[in-house]
């Protein structure tokens, strides 16, 4: 069973797909993240969303949640 954004219930995602998800929603990657962070940006988003680890690594629940939040901001008309 998949959601609206693809994750597979029971099976973490790899933060791998969810820059694919945020590159698909309109963010751009920007400069300015340490180490392992990397930093997108969304024209009509305030802030920006992080996101800590390889690409490889396995995303972590908080960090599902705070891209799917930013994507809806995102599609938010205002």
């Amino acid at each position: 069973m998949k959601s609206p954004i693809g994750y597979i219930w029971g099976v973490p995602r790899k933060l791998r797909q969810l820059i694919k998800d945020l590159k698909k929603a309109g963010f751009s990657k920007v400069s300015g993240g340490k180490g392992s962070h990397q930093k997108f940006t969304h024209e009509k988003v305030d802030g920006f969303a992080l996101l800590s680890g390889a690409s490889g690594d396995d995303a972590k629940p908080y960090q599902e949640k705070h891209v799917k939040e930013k994507i809806e901001e995102s599609q938010n008309e205002d």
